[in-house]
């Protein structure tokens, strides 16, 4: 499990003002094309726990952006929100979805397939 805690990534810049729009897609674009599985998390938010247990319990171990401790989380949470609250989960560098979306593909069977096309899973 990898959390992403990076400072450098600050969601002001020194004056206070939000990052633009553009920058925090990059480093959303970047996160998640850099990594198998990213899941946007709030800590304490009990649909963002299950989703962690249930790739933690196939195998995965995810990469975990929880927002509200990274300094450019509520950015990236304004932006994310546009398409879907946390958790939000990204396989191979594409969204997935939510919590209802990933229990349905586990439900489905199609869950670890995409799992093992993204090299999350090598079993």
């Amino acid at each position: 499990m990898q959390v992403m805690e990076d400072s450098s990534m600050g969601s002001t810049e020194e004056s206070g003002t939000p990052m633009r729009k553009e920058t925090v897609y990059e480093k959303v674009n970047l996160l998640v094309s850099s990594n198998a599985v990213v899941i946007f998390t709030i800590s304490g938010c009990s649909m963002c726990h299950v989703v962690k247990q249930l790739l933690f319990g196939l195998g995965v171990g995810p990469t975990i952006m929880e927002l509200d401790r990274d300094a450019c989380g509520r950015d990236i949470h304004r932006l994310l929100f546009q398409q879907q609250p946390v958790p939000a989960v990204f396989v191979g560098g594409k969204f997935l979805g939510g919590i209802e979306t990933v229990v349905a593909c586990h439900i489905n069977g199609t869950l670890i397939p995409l799992l093992k096309e993204a090299g999350a899973l090598w079993l």
